[in-house]
């Protein structure tokens, strides 16, 4: 029995790792041309690239491609992976889910038992779901932080004479990332024929910012209506900074709150944990085999809901929006 498992562990450990590299040589430029093709965008043949050499995906992951194509929940998951600036396919993404909760399951279950072993595939089925979503926290934050510097750069470029899509160029060359590489991307649709409303609304759907969406309807009705955009934009970014200072005044006084949760959340689940290794047959009684077994799971169930409701309380209450 233990051979088996040890093999399994070793299949899906390198199942991860071959979906890994797959996604890591996929052709970005690919990518962005399969985006508009997906959504229906009309893109010049010519534009219409081959992968790169090496970029082919294994038969597995294209079937599954095809499977998913022009589902809403596949769609959906696409949109968190953009957002997030993540190079993988729904196939891959969704195969990570199964390899991980089967790979900790399987070292789970040979350590602790099957009842520990389910609860242990349920924390791997959800790490890629908290990966991306960290990723997605991470990138919206600098690039907020970056939006005033954006502004500025593209306000002293349009009064030297550059037009919009040069002063967005720039911003591409200029500023680092993620604001380069999502402004980058924005160029590159419109070099390839985009109309800028377009590209722009692409943007705002990969970053779900509502400063940027300030400057996009900005510069949108500025387009559609004429007017001094440098001015413009140069009010937009002065509410930008007063919000971003506003914002940081308020992290400053709600951390302890934010703080206080994370302690009072993870302390009972790191006290069971700590318990169970250095005690396990005083823990283990709560789901060896017998009359109380099922009273014992639901005990469990019912902390880890109510830990997860008080947290989401506290978060609430700390997250107050300017």
């Amino acid at each position: 029995m233990v051979p088996i498992i040890i093999g399994v562990v070793v299949l899906a450990v390198i199942g991860g790792v071959v979906f890994f590299v797959m996604s890591r040589r996929r052709s970005v430029v690919a990518g962005r041309l399969e985006q508009f093709t997906q959504a229906g965008q009309a893109v010049a043949p010519a534009a219409k690239a081959q992968p790169a050499e090496g970029a082919k995906s294994s038969p597995l992951a294209a079937r599954l491609d095809q499977l998913l194509t022009g589902r809403s929940f596949a769609d959906n998951i696409g949109k968190e992976l953009a957002r997030a600036d993540l190079k993988l396919t729904v196939a891959e993404y969704l195969a990570m889910h199964v390899i991980l909760a089967f790979g900790v399951f399987a070292v789970v279950f040979f350590m602790k038992g099957l009842v520990w072993g389910i609860l242990g595939a349920i924390v791997g089925l959800f790490v890629p779901r908290f990966y991306v979503g960290n990723q997605q926290k991470g990138r919206l934050v600098k690039f907020d932080n970056q939006l005033g510097d954006m502004l500025n750069l593209c306000v002293n470029g349009l009064r030297a004479g550059y037009s919009v899509m040069q002063a967005l160029e720039s911003v591409s060359k200029e500023l680092p990332s993620p604001m380069s590489t999502e402004f980058k991307r924005v160029v590159q649709e419109m070099q390839l024929g985009l109309p800028m409303e377009q590209s722009l609304g692409n943007l705002t759907r990969r970053i779900p910012s509502k400063d940027l969406d300030f400057v996009v309807t900005a510069i949108n009705v500025q387009r559609e209506v004429g007017g001094n955009l440098a001015e413009i934009l140069d009010t937009i970014t002065f509410t930008i900074r007063e919000r971003v200072r506003i914002k940081g005044e308020i992290e400053t006084l709600t951390a302890q709150g934010m703080m206080t949760g994370y302690v009072i959340s993870l302390l009972p689940i790191g006290l069971g944990i700590f318990l169970s290794l250095i005690n396990p047959t005083y823990m283990g009684q709560m789901i060896e085999k017998g009359r109380f077994l099922f009273c014992g799971i639901g005990m469990i169930i019912a902390i880890i809901l109510m830990i997860a409701i008080g947290f989401a309380i506290i978060m609430k209450i700390v997250n107050i929006e300017v």
